[in-house]
């Protein structure tokens, strides 16, 4: 007997009993639907979690700040005659100026913080601004609500432009601010950009909205303006620096440590706060808390595809006694045991397949509905899919085993006058 035939005579007699049909399928429906919909939504929450970390930058990452482990003015002897002075300078504006052109990243800004007065046309206050450049909002996912970013002329040229956190402008603007004048300190500032709302903290979950809350509570102007007019020895607070990828985080730590032992006279007046490690330490614990969740909630879930097939294994059972003369006859006519046992188990898995089928779209409909609650996207991974294919699969030709080995030893003569 050809596949081809098995298939069509097993599809024929499927939708022959159609009520029947569908209740054996029913279980695997379920099941698919209740594995597929566990997968997919512990993937989802896995992706929306690790797209929110690289969305705060805390991914392959590193800051750098000056440390005072060596006292100002120390000096140690290299030999007899030879004495080298290591006083301790500090991150200068021209260490990150190094390290952005010679040092191989992803994004890398530097920061100077304080607290400044600013004036508004007849309101003033106390404002904490920021000095940095553009890779700092690129790297935080800040994105703009009106305006632009600073340009490259900014950056190097030390101009007096600056932008608005969402919250100040909000706070302090009833219109658009954009291209309006700022006095902060004792320099005028010009409004090139607002930034616009949090979007990791609008969808549902949480990712520390406090400090991204304060983020968006600032002004900023670029890294150099500060360095050159808010610190006399043109110092910076830190430097933050991300990789291109996990790989090459190493590397890159080990030359960011020569660079600046080089530019420092081969001073340790700097340290590494090494988030990129406690992330990677994090990141490997969620992922195997999502494993075992995974491996937990599909357990849970194969139960009803274990149902399914206790029930798909009942309706062949009693199909052999409802088809003794069809059996007969087709052994009559040539067919094999092989023939009989094939046929019966492709009609298990083609039920199997159809309640697969069902249950994939109920998941879809399910994962939409959670999505469009939850405000998230859920996508329906292949891995899902597959994975409730294969066991709806697993299950039917499990379940078909006994009924198609029993149909297919019948004796024909017997099957013939079973009904007489």
């Amino acid at each position: 007997m050809y596949i081809k035939d098995a298939f069509s005579s097993s599809l024929q007699t499927i939708f022959s009993h159609k009520i029947r049909s569908f209740l054996t399928i029913l279980g695997i429906m379920i099941g698919v639907a209740a594995v597929v919909t566990m997968f997919s939504s512990v993937y989802g929450l896995k992706n929306l979690i690790h797209r929110n970390i690289e969305g705060m930058g805390w991914n392959n990452s590193l800051i750098i700040v000056t440390s005072d482990n060596q006292r100002s003015g120390m000096r140690r002897r290299r030999n007899s005659f030879m004495y080298i002075n290591r006083e301790i300078k500090g991150l200068k504006f021209s260490d990150f100026e190094y390290l952005k052109i010679h040092i191989k990243h992803h994004q890398i800004y530097g920061m100077i913080e304080s607290w400044q007065r600013f004036i508004i046309e007849n309101k003033q206050n106390s404002v904490n601004m920021r000095a940095t450049n553009t890779d700092f909002f690129l790297n935080k996912t800040f994105p703009l609500a009106e305006g632009r970013f600073f340009n490259r002329f900014e950056e190097e040229a030390a101009e007096k432009v600056c932008i608005l956190g969402y919250h100040f402008a909000e706070k302090n603007f009833e219109d658009s601010p954009l291209n309006k004048m700022i006095t902060i300190g004792e320099h005028r500032y010009k409004i090139i950009g607002v930034l616009d709302n949090d979007e990791i903290n609008n969808n549902g979950f949480s990712f520390n909205p406090w400090e991204r809350r304060r983020d968006l509570s600032m002004i900023y102007i670029p890294l150099s303006t500060g360095a050159k007019y808010y610190r006399s020895d043109r110092n910076i607070d830190y430097v933050y620096i991300q990789s291109s990828d996990e790989a090459g985080f190493n590397q890159m730590k080990n030359d960011v440590r020569q660079a600046l032992l080089m530019l420092h006279n081969m001073s340790h007046d700097f340290s590494f706060q090494d988030i990129g490690a406690e992330m990677v330490k994090v990141t490997t614990e969620l992922n195997e808390m999502l494993r075992k969740w995974n491996i937990t909630l599909t357990a849970i879930a194969s139960v009803s595809l274990i149902v399914g097939g206790i029930g798909l294994f009942s309706t062949l059972m009693i199909s052999i006694s409802e088809r003794m003369m069809e059996i007969g006859v087709r052994k009559s006519i040539g067919a094999k045991e092989n023939d009989i046992f094939v046929y019966f188990i492709i009609e298990a898995i083609s039920l199997a397949l159809m309640g697969a089928a069902v249950g994939i779209l109920i998941s879809g409909s399910l994962i939409a509905i959670i999505a469009r609650t939850a405000s998230v996207e859920f996508p329906i991974p292949p891995q899902g899919v597959i994975l409730g294919i294969v066991f709806a699969v697993t299950i039917g030709f499990l379940s078909g085993i006994y009924p198609a080995i029993k149909a297919a030893r019948i004796d024909p003569i017997q099957a013939i006058y079973y009904f007489e």
